[in-house]
């Protein structure tokens, strides 16, 4: 007759191999994100029709909740205003070289990165005024049928705010404030970050821009 012992044991080693191989080999699990310490609105450089093409910029980890990790197939950002959903569809992504973002693959470390979402070349029509803002970050994981939402935040913008980013390369950025637990608000002028031969080189190119650049900073 077995010993009692030795089959709990024996029980117990395959449970916990049996676990082993779910966690590393078969479990697929998702990809979430940090909060944003910071993220921006505005101009990316001047339309032809006038105008300016426009962005968001955030800073975040992204990590996997599986040791096998998942790929990013794409992102993508809206903000809800009312009844206006414009999307962010244009993705750039990097660190010392900014890339059209497409394939990105996130294990259970993380990838930290600064994420840029342009409009498209006919979404210079939005513009950033006065009201409340739902910004939404979605990522298309490879092998799901839908986009996840990652990130939700209500986002504010005053009527003197409003007012300050009619001026031209006048961006918004949002700071976290730990003590506060909310978006502090700022506004900066500076030149487009981008001028037209850069933003056709994010469409076409795979390898872009220096992200070292001061012109290429948020």
């Amino acid at each position: 007759m077995a010993d009692p012992i030795t089959i709990t044991i024996s029980g117990l080693a395959l449970g916990v191999s049996a676990l082993n191989a779910w966690l590393t080999l078969f479990r697929r699990g998702t990809v979430k994100m940090t909060q944003p310490t910071v993220i921006y609105f505005g101009p990316v450089k001047p339309t032809e029709k006038g105008g300016s093409l426009l962005k968001v910029y955030l800073r975040t980890l992204l990590f996997s909740t599986s040791k096998r990790g998942r790929v990013i197939q794409s992102m993508h950002v809206t903000l809800r205003r009312n009844e206006t959903v414009p999307n962010f569809n244009i993705w750039v992504h990097g660190e010392d070289k900014l890339v059209r973002g497409s394939g990105l693959f996130v294990g259970e470390t993380g990838v930290a990165a600064n994420h840029r979402f342009l409009t498209p070349r006919d979404g210079n029509a939005f513009q950033f005024v006065q009201g409340r803002y739902r910004l939404e970050v979605h990522a298309h994981l490879l092998g799901d049928k839908e986009a996840n939402l990652l990130f939700s935040q209500e986002l504010e913008v005053a009527s003197e705010t409003a007012a300050q980013l009619t001026e031209p390369g006048a961006g918004l950025y949002f700071d976290w404030g730990p003590d506060s637990s909310r978006y502090l608000t700022h506004v900066e002028t500076r030149p487009p970050s981008l001028d037209a031969t850069d933003f056709l080189q994010i469409l076409n190119s795979p390898r872009l821009l220096s992200a070292k650049d001061p012109s290429t900073q948020s």
